[in-house]
């Protein structure tokens, strides 16, 4: 199986990023013919003043980023891991940040809401608070891909080694991160927590993020970038480059199997296990 991941710069301008965004993937098909195609966090609207994000949320389906991805997957017979999109809540002051997957049919076939919400304070001293408008989501969420079985992370996730030993366990061959990730933590933790991840799960874990400069209501700030994809074993196979692009690589599910038998983890593990029954 070939995936990819996009790459992208959004504003608060939806129309564009998605005219982008469906270039992007249009380019990547015609170069590598991926069967997987996957976006970065809030890969159709980023930034603006406070309260943007809700203001400008909808309804899943029914908005424009869900009906574009939706006629992409179909169009071009591949798999969309839409990234995350902003959901509208019906009765409820804030949104969900929530990932959205299509198949070769344009089918809806899983949804996963961001769990673990991004409320720190910067080292440049900005705060972050995702949670002012971002309800949590309380399920974790795998998906079938065709043999493969792909589960759902979104950026801050990533941090919660947790979640991904639960993927893991429920039977995760590939976690997907997209990610809108600061450049400050970024460039010390992105790459080291990703590779941390794919170890610990013996999984492929395929990291879309956004890059380069946006607006946060007058003050500009940045993403780091730098999508990647680690094997099981840890090893960074593919990296994009700085800037809009893409990259491609190919999962081997017997490199799973491979990384698998060499530290059986699975059969050693004990702790998160039930108790014997006596």
């Amino acid at each position: 199986m070939k995936a990819t991941l996009i790459q992208n710069n959004a504003g608060t301008d939806r129309a564009r990023n998605l005219r982008d965004v469906e270039a992007l993937i249009t380019r990547a098909v015609d170069v590598d013919r991926p069967d997987l195609v996957v976006l970065p966090e809030y890969f159709e609207l980023y930034g603006g003043p406070a309260g943007h994000r809700v203001t400008a949320a909808e309804p899943l389906p029914g908005g424009a980023a869900y009906a574009a991805m939706q006629a992409v997957a179909r169009t071009h017979r591949i798999w969309v891991h839409a990234g995350s999109m902003i959901e509208r809540i019906p009765g409820e002051p804030r949104v969900h940040n929530t990932t959205v997957v299509f198949n070769r049919d344009g089918r809806e076939v899983a949804r996963y809401r961001k769990m673990h919400l991004f409320d720190i304070i910067a080292p440049d001293g900005h705060a972050h608070r995702e949670s002012a408008t971002v309800k949590p989501g309380d399920d974790i969420v795998l998906y079938d891909l065709e043999g493969l079985t792909i589960g759902c992370t979104i950026c801050y996730d990533l941090r919660f080694s947790e979640l991904y030993v639960a993927l893991a366990k429920a039977g995760a061959d590939i976690i997907v991160v997209p990610a809108a990730f600061a450049l400050l933590t970024g460039k010390d933790h992105w790459e080291v927590l990703l590779r941390a991840r794919a170890i610990e799960t013996q999984t492929y874990v395929l990291a879309a993020g956004q890059c380069g400069n946006y607006d946060a209501g007058g003050t500009t700030r940045q993403t780091y970038g730098h999508s990647l994809v680690c094997d099981p074993w840890g090893h960074v196979i593919a990296r994009a480059s700085d800037g809009v692009g893409f990259v491609t690589a190919r999962i081997e599910p017997s490199e799973i199997a491979r990384v698998r038998g060499l530290i059986p983890m699975r059969e050693h593990r004990r702790l998160g296990l039930a108790a014997p029954v006596s």
